[in-house]
């Protein structure tokens, strides 16, 4: 039976947030969030404001504080904002922007007033960050009068102060501090203003942003005069497959037939290139993440208007699949800067807008004009035909690679899935299992006797491996040593490529081990095998060494015999050492290969957590380590050639020394 814990609920239980506590209390439903990304969101509601301001032909320049103690300041040279009193509605309009939700200039957007195509709509932003902050500044010049406000953590402290200031110029300037009673963290990062800052100057042609970041002590300019055309051209580089083709366009029209009309126009830049692909959407000069009504439309624009190509011109191979969007989009940069009326945002972060008319506005758009574009451009036309053509034959080939890779590396390593002459351990438990990755036939006998077989297994490489670096992806999976090396590891591989995103399988809880230990020789031949597992390694599961799953076995260079005692030295600066403290006859030699080594050695040198030297495959120099090994074991010839004549001095063989 269930104990009753309180029967006091009725109709005096139920309550309102009044005033800041609105906003205080539960960030997460007007900024989307009461951490960083919350934090964030304020500061742009206030940035929005200025660029409305910018955009409504009223100041060319917004200027941008980012202060050490975590305030900010935004400044516009727009018209200020009016905050006298209002006999309309019986009360300072300051009372109505700073302190009332969903008040604001922008309600009348659709009628031709004030902010036609307004980025903050919804008459929450300034109140709602004012609520949110420990305190906020306001100075507005406008009418030859400055006006000062000063808020205390959603209250308003001493009221409107009014001075003359004739001939000064209008603007706004806004400072404040996110409350951290209301925010989990305020550190908005510098590189969020660049990138924020970046993408308005994009999308708001000649509008200049000056960001200064106290804590650096650096300025920083966003401009771009042309637009979405010359952000397209700085993405795009020299090297595009096509030229820049823009197009602009303005229409009107309702989501529903019971809803409003609106107006909507939109320019859009885009070209085809093999080296990057961008899609960026724009609404209102909010940056769309996820896109929504104009993704939509772009998807189905172009696969219709290039399958359509496509087919007309007989390019398809006989009973060939169609096109996706992912075959275009592998090669497209488009940035689509749209403005309307009336908006739909998903949710107040506006990452993405759901009108169902600008969608279909857009998609038959993009429709008509690539068509166009196709006949006018033709060379362009076959351009982009053989490269998404392209783009999808190397997809469905990598599809049915991933398939077979999957085939080859998943299952048990039973007796239906056997890798020739690999020795498991017993245990099941993966945070104790290792697995030692040798030289040969021979090393595999003498760590077999030498090892534990409770938690070490062991599999031997036949020969030299295969170099990962200078291979494709087919030739590395037709490779027997690899896949077999692959299918024991158990975790599948990852595959970091333009047209192959879709091979990827890897997955580190399948790892069926807690070490991998790579054992070669302490001689060239050995480096070389281990210097090629690293590369395999690197490429194909790098993923292994950032979680610090792989390790090198470290040999001895010397036995040390003394009486009835044996000394191992891993170094020349070892050997010296021990060699100085030992008295009577002392027999030096230089350790022999991994497979002539005694059982109980290999135990005691290699095998033994208690007394083994294990050395840790580490990502600290990871740029450094590909660089090096892109030089020594990759396609440049003459980089290779350059280094050894230069550095190759320090890598000669001393194996000769005794």
């Amino acid at each position: 039976m269930k104990t009753q814990q309180n029967s006091n609920y009725n109709n005096e239980s139920i309550t309102s947030l009044k005033g800041a506590d609105r906003v205080r209390l539960r960030p997460g439903v007007i900024f989307g969030s009461d951490g960083l990304e919350g934090c964030e969101h304020a500061f742009f509601e206030i940035l929005s404001n200025s660029i409305d301001e910018a955009r409504e032909g009223f100041g060319k320049k917004i200027e941008i504080v980012r202060y050490l103690d975590g305030s900010f300041l935004v400044k516009d040279y727009g018209r200020g904002i009016p905050v006298d009193y209002n006999p309309k509605e019986d009360c300072f309009n300051w009372e109505l922007v700073f302190c009332e939700l969903y008040a604001g200039g922008k309600y009348q957007n659709n009628t031709g007033e004030n902010y036609e195509f307004s980025l903050g709509l919804n008459g929450l932003g300034t109140c709602a960050t004012q609520y949110a902050s420990e305190y906020m500044d306001a100075v507005i010049y406008r009418d030859d009068t400055c006006y000062q406000l000063h808020f205390e953590k959603g209250e308003n402290i001493g009221g409107l102060i009014k001075e003359a200031a004739r001939r000064h110029p209008s603007g706004t300037q806004i400072k404040w501090r996110p409350d951290r009673d209301v925010f989990t963290d305020i550190r908005i990062p510098l590189e969020y203003f660049q990138d924020v800052l970046k993408r308005q100057a994009v999308v708001n042609a000649g509008l200049l942003f000056d960001l200064f970041d106290e804590e650096s002590g650096e300025h920083f300019e966003y401009c771009y005069e042309n637009g979405i055309q010359d952000y397209l051209s700085e993405l795009a580089g020299e090297n595009s497959l096509t030229g820049i083709h823009y197009l602009q366009t303005e229409t009107s029209g309702r989501d529903r037939e019971d809803k409003p009309e609106y107006r909507l126009k939109f320019e859009t830049a885009f070209c085809f290139n093999n080296h990057i692909n961008r899609l960026e959407y724009y609404h209102n000069s909010s940056f769309l993440e996820y896109g929504g009504s104009p993704d939509k439309a772009v998807r189905n624009a172009f696969v219709f208007a290039i399958d359509k190509y496509l087919k007309s011109n007989s390019l398809y191979k006989k009973d060939e699949k169609k096109i996706t969007f992912s075959d275009v989009e592998d090669s497209l940069i488009l940035v689509i800067n749209s403005f309307s009326t009336i908006t739909s945002y998903e949710n107040q972060t506006k990452k993405s807008i759901t009108n169902k008319f600008i969608q279909d506005a857009m998609a038959e758009f993009f429709r008509q004009q690539l068509e166009i574009y196709f006949i006018e451009n033709k060379i362009d036309a076959d351009k982009i035909a053989a490269q998404v053509l392209a783009n999808k034959r190397s997809r469905e080939t990598a599809e049915n690679t991933r398939i077979n890779i999957r085939k080859k590396l998943t299952g048990s390593l039973d007796m239906n899935n056997r890798v020739e002459k690999f020795v498991n351990c017993r245990t099941k438990d993966v945070t104790r299992r290792e697995i030692y990755i040798v030289e040969g036939d021979s090393a595999l006998g003498a760590c077999k006797l030498g090892r534990d077989a409770e938690f070490q297994a062991i599999i031997p490489i036949r020969g030299k491996i295969l170099n990962c670096l200078k291979a494709d992806y087919n030739k590395i999976f037709n490779n027997d040593i690899i896949t077999d090396l692959l299918k024991v590891l158990g975790c599948g591989v990852e595959i970091k490529s333009k047209h192959q995103t879709g091979m990827n399988s890897f997955d580190l809880e399948q790892l069926r081990w807690s070490k991998v230990i790579l054992c070669t020789d302490a001689d060239v031949d050995g480096f070389q095998i281990r210097t090629l597992l690293l590369t395999m390694l690197y490429r194909l599961t790098p993923t292994l060494i950032h979680a610090k799953k792989v390790f090198i076995a470290e040999s001895p260079l010397y036995e040390i015999i003394n009486g009835k005692n044996t000394y191992f030295a891993y170094s020349e600066t070892e050997k010296s050492q021990i060699l100085d403290r030992l008295k009577g006859k002392v027999k030096v030699s230089r350790s022999k290969g991994l497979g002539e080594n005694q059982p109980e050695m290999m135990w005691e040198t290699t095998m033994n957590p208690e007394t083994r030297r294990l050395i840790l495959v580490t990502p600290d120099e990871a740029e450094r380590t590909q660089k090096m090994f892109e030089l020594l074991l990759g396609e440049n010839l003459s980089g290779r050639k350059e280094f050894i004549a230069e550095e190759g001095y320090k890598y000669l063989d001393m194996t000769d020394i005794s």
